[in-house]
Formats: C-alpha cells, sequence, structure tokens
C-alpha cells in the first residue's frame, strides 16, 4: 500500500502539471505549485544517497522532517519502545553516524539510567595509553590451528551471517564492497555464495546450514564435491557449520517456492520455483564425534582452510558433550562462533526471539570456560555474535573471552536499514531484505559500500581508543576484572566477580562448580544425550 501511494503521489504531481497546462490554467500557478515537486521528486527518483527517498520520492521527505524539526515527536516514538531503548534510541545514531563518516560525538552526557540494574561500564586507567594510529590494520587475530595449513588473519570486528535471499542482491553487494575495502571478512549466512558475494572480491566466511545451501544434492543432503569445488575458491577463507542461531535456535525453516528466483536457485543449488525446507537439525551429523569428524572432513576438502561451528548455547551437557569429542578423538575445530539468544532475524517466531537460548555473554563466559577447563583454548578461538554494535560492545566481549566479534545488525544499519520491521514481507521500504527489484534499487552499492567501510573503520578506531583509555594496548589484553556491572542501586561487581573464570585442564580432573560439574558428568561424546546421573 506504502510503495502504491508512493508511486502516486509522484506521478500526481506530474500529471498535474500537465492538466493544469492543458486545461488553460495560468502557468504560474503550474510554475510555483507543480513544478518545484516534480523536480524535488526526480532527483529523489534517481539521486543515490538516500535508500528512502529513492524509492519514496518526496514523500520520504516526511521522515527526515520528523527527524530534523520533530525531535520530540521522534523521541515520543522511539521512547514508546520500551524493549531495548537504548539501543533504538542511541546506538542506532552512533551506526548512522559513523557509517557516514561524520561526528559521533554527543552533546550533554549520557541518557542512560547509571543506578539501573544491568547498567556497565569499562574501568578507565589514571594512565592511558596512546590510541595505535592503524588500528584495524593491527586489530587482527590469527584463525587456523595444527591442521590448518592455510590460517586467516581476520579482523576483530566482522560481518555476521546475513543470506543472499533474505538481503537483496545490491544489499550482498554493498556489504562486500565495504568489507573488501576495509579488509574485513562477510559472512555468507546460510543462502550459498551468490555473484553478489564474488563481485567486489570481499574476504567470505562461507556458512553451512542444514540445508546444505551450495554444497546440497539432490536428496537435501550434503554434497561433498559441490563443496570442495566452491570452498576453494581464494575468495573464501573460512567455513563455517551452522548448529544454530540465537534468534532461533533449533528452529528450522521454510523458504516459499515463490520467493526461490532463478538467482537464489542457482546460489543455493535448488529448484526455481520449488519450496526449500532447511530442517532444524543437520543429516550429515548425529553426535558430537561424528560433528569433528565432519569438521576435519571439510577442511580436507577446503584444502586446509579453516573450520569452525557456530551455536547459540542451550543446554550444557551438549557443548561439554562436543568438548569430550574433543578430547577423545583429538580433533579440534579453529573456532567456535558463539550467538547470543538478543540475536536478530527477519523470520523468527516471537518465543523463540524473546525466550530461547543462552544470552551472548553467559554463552560467551560458558564457552571459553568450557575450552579452558579441556586445555584446547589456546588451539580454538572465540568469536562473538549478538548485538555487538559499540565499541563498548565489543571491548565487553574480548574482556569475557572472545577473539573476534561479528555484527549483522549493525552493517545492516550502515546499509540504511530503518528498522520498518517488515523484513518478511518483502517490501523493506529502503531495498536492504527485499527480492523486489523495484525496492532493491534504493541501495546502491558504490554508496552503501562506503558506509559500511566507514562503519566498520570508525569503529574499530573507537574499540582503539576505549581499550586505550584502559591502559592496554590491545583488546585482547581486557579481561572481565576491566568491566563493572551494578546489579542493585547499591551493588557493583566486577565481571570477573559475578561470573566463574575456570583453570586449564580443570574439567579434564573433575573440578567444576557443582552446578556445572553435573553436566559435565553426564556429557558423552558419542552422542547429545545425556547419561543417567551418576550416584
Amino acid at each position: 500500500m506504502i510503495r502504491k501511494l508512493r508511486d502516486q503521489v509522484w506521478w500526481a504531481f506530474i500529471l498535474l502539471s500537465i492538466g493544469l497546462g492543458v486545461l488553460g490554467t495560468p502557468w504560474v500557478y503550474g510554475l510555483f505549485l507543480t513544478v518545484p515537486l516534480v523536480l524535488l521528486g526526480t532527483y529523489d527518483h534517481f539521486q543515490t544517497r538516500h535508500s528512502l527517498l529513492r524509492n519514496y520520492p518526496i514523500v520520504g521527505h516526511l521522515r527526515f522532517l520528523i527527524e530534523g524539526t520533530g525531535a520530540e515527536l521522534r523521541q515520543y516514538i522511539v521512547e514508546s519502545n520500551t524493549e531495548g531503548r537504548p539501543f533504538n534510541r542511541d546506538m542506532r545514531s552512533l551506526i548512522y553516524q559513523r557509517s557516514k563518516n561524520v561526528s559521533d560525538k554527543k552533546p550533554f552526557g549520557t541518557e542512560l539510567d547509571v543506578y539501573e540494574s544491568g547498567y556497565g561500564w569499562l574501568a578507565h586507567s589514571i594512565a592511558p595509553r596512546a590510541v595505535p594510529e592503524a588500528a584495524g590494520k593491527s586489530f587482527r587475530v590469527e584463525v587456523g590451528g595444527p591442521s590448518t595449513t592455510k590460517p586467516y588473519s581476520a579482523s576483530l570486528y566482522n560481518i555476521s551471517a546475513m543470506s543472499f535471499g533474505s538481503l537483496s542482491g545490491p544489499a550482498i553487494c554493498a556489504l562486500n564492497k565495504g568489507a573488501a575495502q576495509g579488509g574485513f571478512a562477510h559472512n555468507t549466512g546460510e543462502g550459498g555464495i551468490s555473484k553478489y558475494h564474488r563481485e567486489f572480491g570481499g574476504d567470505l566466511i562461507w556458512q553451512i546450514g542444514t540445508g546444505y545451501f551450495g554444497c546440497r544434492a539432490a536428496d537435501g543432503g550434503f554434497d561433498a564435491d559441490h563443496f570442495a569445488e566452491q570452498a576453494r575458491w581464494d575468495q573464501v577463507k573460512m567455513i563455517e557449520i551452522k548448529l544454530s542461531q540465537g534468534a532461533k535456535p533449533g528452529h528450522g525453516g521454510i523458504l516459499p517456492g515463490k520467493k526461490v528466483t532463478a538467482e537464489i536457485a542457482d546460489a543455493r543449488r535448488v529448484e526455481v520455483g520449488k519450496t526449500v525446507v532447511s530442517p532444524p537439525f543437520h543429516t550429515a551429523f548425529s553426535s558430537p564425534i561424528e560433528l569433528l569428524e565432519f569438521v576435519a572432513r571439510l577442511r580436507e576438502l577446503s584444502d586446509g582452510k579453516p573450520v569452525g561451528f557456530k551455536l547459540c548455547i542451550g543446554r550444557p551437557h551438549e557443548f561439554f558433550a562436543i568438548c569430550k569429542a574433543m578430547v577423545k578423538t583429538g580433533i579440534l575445530p579453529d573456532f567456535v562462533t558463539i550467538d547470543g539468544a538478543e540475536g536478530g532475524t527477519g523470520a523468527a517466531p516471537i518465543e523463540f526471539s524473546n525466550h530461547v537460548g543462552l544470552p551472548l555473554k553467559e554463552g560467551v563466559i560458558f564457552a571459553h570456560n568450557a575450552l579452558l577447563g579441556i586445555d584446547v583454548r589456546d588451539r580454538v578461538r572465540i568469536a562473538a555474535a549478538g548485538k555487538l554494535v559499540s565499541a563498548f560492545h565489543l571491548a565487553t566481549a574480548h574482556a569475557i573471552g572472545a577473539d573476534w566479534c561479528n555484527s549483522a545488525r549493525g552493517f545492516m544499519f550502515a546499509l540504511g536499514c530503518i528498522q520498518a520491521q517488515t523484513c518478511h514481507s518483502n517490501e523493506c521500504p529502503v531495498g536492504v531484505a527485499t527480492q523486489n527489484p523495484k525496492l532493491a534499487r534504493a541501495v546502491v552499492p558504490s554508496d552503501k559500500g562506503e558506509r559500511v567501510y566507514h562503519f566498520h573503520h570508525n569503529t574499530v578506531h573507537a574499540l582503539a581508543d576505549i581499550v586505550a583509555a584502559a591502559g592496554l594496548d590491545h583488546p585482547n589484553k581486557l579481561a572481565p576484572h576491566h568491566v563493572y556491572q551494578r546489579t542493585t542501586e547499591t551493588e557493583i561487581h566486577t565481571l570477573a566477580s559475578l561470573y566463574p573464570h575456570f583453570e586449564r585442564g580443570q574439567l579434564l580432573e573433575d573440578r567444576a562448580s557443582p552446578t556445572l560439574q553435573r553436566h559435565w558428568d553426564v556429557a558423552q561424546a558419542e552422542t547429545f544425550q545425556p547419561q543417567e546421573h551418576r550416584s
């Protein structure tokens, strides 16, 4: 309906101008009433900087009018959304400013309630360090264990999984252009590697989901030959097996046949116009040991590239079971990506997005302790994902155990997402999450790719700034005791005192806390099912 209004308003002014002239109405009326609007609408339609105006000429200015002169109304609208209020009001503006490479400074100080439970901050030092000039180049982490022949030097901030199909082709192009320009990685999402991922040559992390898109056999299973063909492309730097995602862990997906276009079918290796089901579980493996054997197989098929897996932590004994399988087989993933329950998607049942899965902070700490507890933490990297859009978010993730961070939401906003929340309807007004070519044209990769680059560059620089303020020279020096959190109006604790911290090999010696020890005791390397509790 809104799209029809967009076209109707623009063409109505054009026809009105013509009509006034045909009816003999004085030309002055047409000149001063309609011609300026026709010119404005024409300019809006063809300009490349503002996606909303490109898709909604003339009427799109109403949004900017509200933002510019209706600050009180805008604040009321934002604050009416009580859930996630600080992100909506502060973080979205921060992302827009950094992506447009304009000042992100804010007058009058914080608007957050510093006495609210959960409020956190980084402890600065009275002896801060100088900010490194080339933080984007020096802030990197080497990914790849002893079994890897082609390790990858990853940026500390990368684009999280978003598939072509969920996002438009131009949006994927813009993300990859920014990644290529900034030297950071672009996760393909589970929808396969499309031509849009390859246009600018940015580094790719190829995600393999339960649908095995891009390496899918006729029966829907895994096709090793198709996988090897693409995994050995130089542009593919790492492989990520998706076990679950934070927005809807344990939930599969359905891509209706009407959405399976020729381009999507080509990327996913499925039939055009045929409904495709992604089951909630993998068919290539069914046990912890088989998962690790699959990791080793993909590493071999990809000619020695780093391979890891992504999950949102659910039952603790299941992750412990994978750890026991690592100990038993000696097979290690090169990395584990922890997705927090606060992660987003365009198609999740509200119960899943709100109430299923472990939040990011708890998930990263648990995974870090588990890998430390079996004494493999120095060989397995941890990536963190889930609403990580500011330097403080990144610093906190590093402090609790992450080696690098991923973001989907932040880079979507950099593309021009306005949180219209129509991702599932194919009617995204700014062309980011749609396959409608009339809407997708709003995203111009040459412009939006620059914004993706600037958002990454400015956010990493802000991370360098905040790390230096803490008296450190690299994010990997951050530790739980550097971050404080208010638990009540009168109590403050460091994350080191709030959460457990394991010693190397602690789990192997059965020295976990009583609660976690119970989960460790019932975990089995041969199955994800728990064994009966010991007496």
